[in-house]
Parts: structure tokens; sequence; C-alpha cells
């Protein structure tokens, strides 16, 4: 009866919400006392977080903020950044997150890209970058705080704006609104059974958009959101003891930190968890890493769902709830289907619409699709497009992801399109090159590039994490399984093993470190 009382209340929730805080505001005044957010054994309840992020947003004012404006966050993790979050959208504004860790060379690009006047963090740490010129407000209360005078933003404003890497390596704001957000929750919540017991971990950095859907899934469920702190999230065997305590029972993972996961899992001896949901994204899923973590999982295994979704369609666009078949099935990476309030469709080089089977670029219409990039209007035009349809025009963004409409419907991810790279005259995608030496008992993961030395010649070349006892020499095995399993052109010419692959801050795998790691120079003094 609980649950059913939560479900009815998150609609009824929802359907009135005309912004994010709006949202908050409702929940928070039916859950008072309950535990909204868990940071490292501190705990601030509904009524609690309400309380300080309203003292911070009446801060926010006095300083001069107003609807519309941008503020920046400078914080490590911990409840301070949701506060401060919460903050900036009761005072009208969109946050835009900086990362501490960024060089001083990146955060003066961000904050003059974004043309931030005022900034949530450490003054020190902004003078230090050369950015002498910006306002920095303590995410602390200090004594009264003036009463927060009402503001209700618009839900076409701007919630965020979250900076994204370009292909030319300049970075990209995508500005995403309060309506986006709001409408992934209605489409999201119609699928995943949440209530007010749950505990969701806010693993993922702030500058990445998997933030958003980590805490707002909590807090219009009015359930739990559990700060993963930066030592703990770079530990795995940490993170597994902090699920343990913790009682989490919905976490979202790339699938490079399953495997991590799992393996830890199995090496703490398989402790008794209370996941209910585990959510994959980002990445191409394993299955083979998927199905062995359910198998040994001690208890009732979590849900485990594989989502899809860029920035720029605010975070997920589509979803699967994998079953067994799934697992033991051919499609390599099953992304499920749209999200109830988008159009998903795979389309051809000349925008047409391809028939069931054909690989095509994924493209998403609807309500989640954002505003564009700030200050980047022929980038704008370029990604985010207008179609003509049947039922009139559409605005479509191109994610530059390659997929094929299967016959139920659903979608099977194939890769980025810039991840396609030519190989001895023939395409081929990495990621399933990438997917097959991983089948190899002697792999426990696996990366492919290919490197082009100073005179010109080419070479496809794997950078390989070899298992346990793996013998000296194990190129020939490797080029044996490749040969027995994918066309001569996809076989890697020089195997590169490595200690570890090298990962960007989400988590996901660095596609531009794999390829220096694959270097020429590299490959030749450390192939064994």
């Amino acid at each position: 009866m609980r649950d059913a009382i939560a479900a009815d209340q998150q609609r009824s929730h929802l359907n009135k919400a005309v912004s994010l805080p709006n949202l908050f505001r409702q929940v928070a005044a039916v859950r008072g006392d309950a535990p909204a957010l868990r940071d490292d054994g501190r705990t601030l309840s509904y009524r609690e977080l309400d309380l300080v992020s309203d003292q911070l947003a009446a801060k926010l004012v006095a300083e001069g903020v107003l609807p519309g404006d941008r503020v920046g966050i400078l914080l490590q993790r911990s409840a301070e950044v949701q506060i401060s979050i919460l903050a900036v959208m009761k005072a009208g504004a969109a946050y835009v997150p900086l990362e501490p860790s960024y060089p001083a060379e990146r955060l003066r690009f961000l904050v003059g890209d974004a043309g931030l006047e005022l900034v949530i963090g450490d003054a020190g740490h902004l003078a230090a970058s050369g950015l002498t010129d910006v306002r920095a407000v303590a995410p602390n209360i200090d004594g009264d705080t003036p009463p927060l005078p009402h503001v209700e933003p618009d839900g076409s404003g701007l919630a965020y704006i979250i900076y994204t890497s370009g292909s030319t390596g300049t970075p990209k704001g995508c500005m995403v609104t309060h309506d986006n957000v709001l409408e992934l929750l209605r489409g999201a919540l119609s699928v995943f059974d949440l209530n007010t017991q749950d505990r969701i971990t806010l693993f993922h950095p702030f500058i990445f958009d998997a933030s958003v859907f980590e805490f707002w899934l909590a807090m219009a469920s009015g359930a739990t959101s559990v700060v993963v702190p930066h030592p703990v999230a770079q530990s795995v065997p940490d993170f597994l003891e902090l699920l343990r305590r913790e009682a989490v029972t919905l976490i979202s993972q790339v699938p490079t930190a399953l495997r991590a996961l799992a393996h830890s899992y199995e090496e703490a001896g398989r402790p008794q968890l209370a996941l209910r949901y585990l959510l994959l994204g980002g990445e191409s899923v394993e299955l083979g890493v998927i199905s062995a973590f359910l198998e040994n999982y001690q208890g009732s295994p979590p849900k485990v769902v594989n989502v899809f979704g860029p920035t720029e369609a605010t975070c997920v666009a589509t979803c699967r709830v994998l079953t067994r078949a799934d697992l033991d099935g051919p499609v390599r990476s099953p992304i499920g289907t749209a999200l109830p309030h988008l159009l998903v469709e795979v389309r051809g080089e000349g925008m047409e619409p391809l028939a069931d089977g054909e690989v095509g670029e994924l493209m998403i219409a609807g309500p989640g699709v954002a505003v564009g990039y700030l200050g980047r209007p022929e980038l704008t035009a370029e990604r985010f497009v207008v179609i003509d349809t049947p039922t009139g025009p559409l605005r479509y963004y191109r994610t530059g992801d390659l997929a094929r409409r299967l016959p139920d419907g659903s979608f099977e991810y194939l890769g980025r399109n810039d991840q396609q790279v030519k190989v001895r005259g023939a395409r081929v995608e990495l990621g399933e090159v990438e997917a097959f030496l991983r089948t190899h008992g002697l792999v426990k993961d696996a990366a492919a590039a290919v490197v082009t030395t100073a005179a010109g010649a080419q070479f496809f070349v794997a950078c390989v994490v070899l298992a346990d006892q793996a013998p000296v020499r194990p190129e020939a095995l490797l080029r044996q399984h490749m040969l027995r399993n994918v066309p001569r052109f996809m076989v890697p010419d020089r195997y590169q093993f490595v200690p570890e692959l090298p990962l960007t801050a989400s988590g996901k795998l660095d596609r531009r470190a794999v390829q220096e790691l694959a270097g020429p120079r590299r490959t030749r003094r450390n192939e064994r």
C-alpha cells in the first residue's frame, strides 16, 4: 500500500510541477523529516535540505543573482553540491558545474564562455586559476540570512549548462531547461518502480549529466540520495562497502566500471546487497559480464536496465530491462525503446528513415531535446535539425551514434560513427573488435586503435589487459582466436599489453589516451 501511495504522489507532484525547485518543494512538504541526502555519515532531511538551500538562494539573490543568470559551482563532491544546485535554481538561475581538478586554463575558458560573474566555491581556488574578477560565494550560511524572495523559474528557463567535449577539442555548453528534466522524470518514472524507501547513489561527478538523472530520480521519488565521496568512487572495494553499508537500492554505472565492480564483488566473497536496480549507460554493454554478475549475486538479483541518451536529449532517451533472452541472444548491445516522451529513429545520411535492420544514425525528437549549445549557433544548427515528417516539422538531435531498429521495435546500439575506422580499406567498428577480444579467457579488457608511423605505415593495434596467469607471449593465441571469430581485416596487427586501460573522469574508456598508448613508439618499446 505504501508503494502505491508513493507512486500516486509521484505522479501528482510531477503533473503539477512547473520547475525543478517547485517539484522539490512539493516532495519536501510531504516527506518532511525523512532522509533526503546522505553524505559520509551526515544526513539531511527533506525539510533541512529545503531550508539550507533556501538560505543559500537568499544569499545569492543578495549578491545580485537575477532570474535567467548563470552561476558556476566549483565544489568537491559533497552534500554542498546538491544544496548549491537547488539554491541556484531557487534563485531563478541556471547552474554551470566546474570541476575543481580542471587545469586553470580550462577553468578560465569555461568561466569566460559561460559568462560567469559569480561562482559558488573557494575564492582562493578562483584566484589561483587567474579568475580574480569572478566573485566567489561560500556554500555555507553565516548567521542570519534574509528571507528568500519568491522566485518561480519558468519551465522553459535554463536549469543548467553542462559542457561536453567536442570533436575539435573545444568544450561546448549544452543548455537544458527545467521542462526538459521534468519530461525526463515523467517518462522515466513510468518505467522505474521507485518509492520512498529507495536509496540512490550520487556516483557520477556533477559535471556529467548522469548526475542529474541520479539526483532528480531520488528527489522526485521522495527517496534518499547517497553521495559517493571522490576517494570512494575511485576505489571499487570502498564503493562496494558503501553499497552494503548504506543499503543502496539503485546504482548507475558505465559498463567499464561494472566490470571492475563485479570482479571486486567476487573477491569480497559476494556480500549481501540491497540492490533493486542496476543502470548501465555511456558505453556498449558487456552481456557476459552482466550475466556472470547476476548468476553469482547473493539473494534476489537487481533488474539490469541498459539506458542510452546523450546530454543533448537530457540524460536518457531509451531503456531496456535486460532479460535472460537478451543476455544469451545475438544482439550485442540492446538499448530498448524510447522513453514515452521521446521519438527515437534511425535515419540515413540524407536524413531519410531507414527500414528495420538497416544501420544508420540515431536521431531523437521530443520535449527532452535540449535548447542547443551556448554561443554556438552554427554547431547548434548542424546537430539540432528540423525535418519534415508526415505529422509536420520536428526538431531532432543528431546523436552521432550508430544503431539499427530491430523487428520488435527496439534498437541495437552499434557504437559511435566516429569510432569507425578504415583498416586495409574496410570499415571496422572498434567496439566489435574489442568485444571479441574480451571473449578470450586470457583477456580481462581490451581497446583498439589505428596508428600511423612517421613513415606512413598503418597498424591496427589492440591494447590488452591480461588475466592472471596469462602466458608470457600470448599474441599468437589471441591472433588465432580473432581469426576464428572475425574477418581477417578485423584482426589486430599488434598487441600492446598494459596493466589497465585509461579512463575518463566519468569512468568511460578514454579513446584519445588509448590512441596515444597504441602509438608506434610505445608499441615498439612495450610489445611483449
